[in-house]
């Protein structure tokens, strides 16, 4: 676990953020797929302080990270707090720093199918789109409304097919892929909610 973790140029990065309140097998198929499909040499989990779409406060961030360092044990995937070190609340900005800090490095932003349903609802998402390649993974139930979705529809036209997803890492921005495929019937909200996680 490090803050900043050390890169070499030209590295392809997957970034997987989220509160991870808790972390689960999904989010691990999740990152596995990212390596093997979009040809990913690393991914990072962004554990994040907290989520400024939702109102209720996650678990303490050290109880999180630890959670994540326990489940995500893989030699090319690294666990940090960047955001709590960077001070930033939202995606936008995270990636703004994390570009200046990295300029050799191409970033992959990583997200669940049922993210991309609200990512028209996320702080300058457009320009989220701008800075990097999206990488959109299956989730149970969420395909369908994931393509419908107004941030689908608005960038419909730089969508790469399933069979170019090797690509995305290295494409030009905006660029986005959207796999299908085998999915893990996960969520920390059900993990919450059946009591297996107490915050």
């Amino acid at each position: 676990m490090t803050a900043f973790p050390p890169t070499t140029h030209g590295l392809r990065i997957g970034l997987l953020g989220g509160s991870f309140d808790p972390p689960h097998e999904g989010h691990v198929h999740i990152t596995l797929e990212a390596l093997r499909r979009f040809r990913l040499d690393r991914v990072w989990w962004l554990v994040s302080p907290g989520n400024p779409l939702k109102a209720d406060a996650p678990a303490d961030l050290s109880r999180r990270m630890e959670a994540c360092e326990a489940l995500m044990r893989h030699p090319r995937v690294t666990i940090t707090d960047i955001e709590r070190h960077l001070g930033t609340r939202y995606t936008a900005q995270t990636l703004h720093h994390l570009l200046r800090r990295y300029p050799d490095v191409r970033f992959t932003w990583l997200m669940g199918a049922d993210n991309l349903s609200g990512f028209h609802r996320w702080e300058d998402w457009r320009s989220i789109a701008q800075m990097v390649p999206l990488g959109v993974l299956a989730r149970p139930g969420e395909q369908v409304q994931a393509g419908l979705s107004p941030a689908a529809g608005a960038l419909g036209r730089w969508r790469l097919p399933q069979y170019e997803a090797g690509a995305l890492a290295t494409a030009t921005p905006p660029r986005w892929c959207m796999l299908t495929g085998p999915m893990v019937a996960r969520s920390s909200t059900e993990l919450r909610q059946s009591g297996a996680w107490q915050r």
